[in-house]
């Protein structure tokens, strides 16, 4: 029997998760507080990539973050700052940072990365949409031996994992990108990766919805919720107030306001990005990460973007300049002879994605509300896990047999 379903938040998460919900029967209502035209699920690298096998919280990472806190260009920034919620996250956030965790993680995010690759395969073909997606790889750009020996170590545990992933030469990477001059020792290659170009996908999958009787209510924010016991019978907009048989949070960094009101505490900080697009010639045409300044370059249809930063520094869509400009300044030292004008970083846009303090998502139902499934808190690898996560989302609302196993990213989970 199909349910009335409402989804709260039209990004990548919320669209997916709608999707799949239709293709169940359910009658669905995506309802965000934007015009669904900006954000994380827009700004992007694009990539789809299984071999982000491990979390953000992995051992040294805090340590790290301590010494690049006082450094505002640094690609991981975590802004100090008196707020409750931010010192429970950033205390959990430290607790998770080690090899124990990183070993339970890995074989789950590569589940649900295949999975989720796999799946925008799938909705390409069968809905015979034209977005971008193509199978190039991602290759990992290192300027200093220490990098390169961390990458290769990372690759390493990739091809126990039964990756595809590989050491690749100077002589390698010259044949791999013969129209761009490199300014680096070597790197490694994932051939397991994929890319896209989001706002493509986006644009097809909300014309899609329209066609087949989602509504979309944009611009209206979810201030509150009724509850009657264990369930939400309503929730309130700044326009109305709507009911449904089950709701779906896919708010992104906003989802902890909403689960405050159901009595739950969901850790979750907004961790801010950047990208720089240029529609100059570049010769690039394998996505690569440059490694020690973690910024993203991806060969769009038609374009080519420079995405990075992780800006831990609450809910703001401020554009700070000294960050543009360090993902400007990388890109040109990786690459001599690509130099972005004032103008295309002027143009740069930002997008806040949810980070938990464990590196997992949140996808399931927590114990304090039966008919709320959560989907958020997929840091940067949201745009990777976002068709597998609304697979999971229409399963867990049909009561159907999962195609695999939530109970790692449990939203009651104690970090």
């Amino acid at each position: 029997m199909g349910k009335d379903v409402i989804v709260i938040g039209g990004g990548i998460i919320g669209l997916c998760s709608a999707y799949y919900l239709h293709k169940e029967g359910h009658q669905v209502t995506v309802v965000d507080q934007s015009n669904m035209d900006g954000g994380a699920s827009y700004v992007n690298a694009g990539y789809l990539s299984p071999s982000h096998i491990v979390p953000l919280s992995a051992p040294g990472v805090m340590k790290q973050g301590l010494k690049w806190m006082f450094d505002p260009t640094s690609p991981l920034y975590i802004k100090p700052r008196l707020d409750l919620d931010f010192l429970k996250w950033a205390y959990a956030f430290n607790k998770s940072c080690n090899s124990m965790h990183v070993q339970r993680a890995i074989p789950v995010i590569k589940k649900i990365s295949l999975m989720s690759q796999e799946l925008y395969k799938d909705i390409r073909t069968s809905e015979r949409f034209k977005f971008q997606l193509e199978h190039k790889g991602l290759l990992m750009l290192c300027q200093t031996e220490k990098m390169l020996e961390e990458e290769i170590h990372l690759a390493q545990l990739a091809i126990k994992e039964g990756l595809d992933a590989s050491e690749v030469s100077l002589k390698e990477l010259k044949s791999l990108e013969p129209k761009v001059e490199m300014n680096v020792i070597g790197g490694t290659y994932y051939k397991c990766d994929s890319h896209s170009t989001p706002h493509e996908f986006m644009t097809e999958m909300k014309t899609y919805l329209n066609n087949v009787g989602v509504q979309f209510l944009l611009n209206e924010k979810v201030e509150d919720v009724t509850m009657s016991g264990l369930k939400i019978t309503q929730i309130h907009t700044s326009n109305q107030s709507l009911k449904a048989d089950e709701f779906v949070l896919a708010a992104g960094s906003w989802s902890p306001l909403l689960t405050k009101k159901i009595g739950l505490n969901l850790l979750l900080q907004a961790g801010k990005g950047y990208r720089i697009n240029t529609d100059r010639k570049t010769g690039i045409s394998t996505p690569a990460i440059l490694a020690e300044s973690k910024v993203a370059v991806t060969p769009m249809n038609g374009f080519t973007r420079f995405a990075g930063t992780m800006e831990i520094a609450g809910i703001n869509n401020n554009i700070n300049e000294v960050r543009t400009n360090a993902i400007a300044q990388a890109v040109h030292q990786y690459y001599p002879n690509i130099s972005l004008s004032k103008s295309e970083i002027r143009e740069a846009a930002s997008g806040l994605r949810p980070v938990t303090p464990d590196g997992l998502p949140y996808i399931g139902k927590s114990s304090k509300c039966h008919n709320l499934t959560i989907a958020a808190g997929h840091a940067m690898m949201g745009w990777t896990m976002g068709t597998g996560t609304g697979k999971l989302i229409s399963e867990i609302v049909s009561e159907k047999q999962l195609s695999m196993s939530v109970s790692s990213f449990s939203p009651d989970r104690k970090h």
